[in-house]
């Protein structure tokens, strides 16, 4: 008999601990939001904050407007895919956010972005600001002189999926099956 009492005592703190163990798990490893607090300003000139990438899910692409291929190519892939979930990914956000913003202004965006959709809002500003919040988020970005005093920006070129909480989702690559991207987008919207 005595040996059931110690058993159950010995398995009930088992349970309890497990249960501390778990919850301390929890706390220290909790769900956080994607990327760092940043405030900079969309393309109409108004502030945006990170909180724009909570509450709906949101597809957020790293570019820059003088970009000779890649950024006109995925930006108008995205308008596409969104349109053609119609309903079904009314929910989603679609940001593109400048790695260039000595030469991105608002102007220069809304009229950029202005030309290819109504659903994707541009974000620029302070170029160490942007700079940070582009870092946060793992994008690689670098400064590529050319020839005179032009110059180019290599960069990440796939576009950042987030849910609704501002948590990592997933990526849709560069050049991905328009198939998976599509699949991929109607995964994010039912999140």
């Amino acid at each position: 008999m005595m040996r059931f009492v110690i058993s159950g005592i010995l398995v009930l703190m088992a349970v309890v601990m497990g249960v501390i163990a778990f919850q301390w798990y929890q706390m220290q490893y909790a769900s956080k939001a994607y990327g760092a607090p940043f405030t900079l300003v969309d393309q109409k000139g108004q502030p945006i904050t990170e909180a724009a990438f909570r509450g709906q899910p949101s597809a957020v692409f790293f570019g820059f407007t003088h970009c000779p291929e890649v950024c006109p190519t995925t930006l108008f892939e995205m308008d596409g895919w969104l349109k053609q979930l119609g309903d079904e990914g009314k929910n989603i956000r679609a940001y593109f956010v400048s790695v260039d913003p000595e030469r991105d202004t608002p102007e220069i965006m809304d009229r950029y972005v202005g030309n290819v959709s109504d659903r994707i809002t541009g974000i620029t500003g302070e170029p160490a600001k942007v700079h940070d919040m582009a870092k946060s988020f793992g994008i690689f970005w670098r400064k590529v002189d050319l020839e005179g005093d032009d110059y180019t920006m290599d960069h990440t070129a796939s576009i950042l999926l987030l849910d609704a909480k501002g948590d990592f989702f997933g990526t849709i690559a560069y050049e991905e099956n328009p198939e998976t991207a599509i699949a991929k987008l109607k995964r994010l919207a039912k999140g």
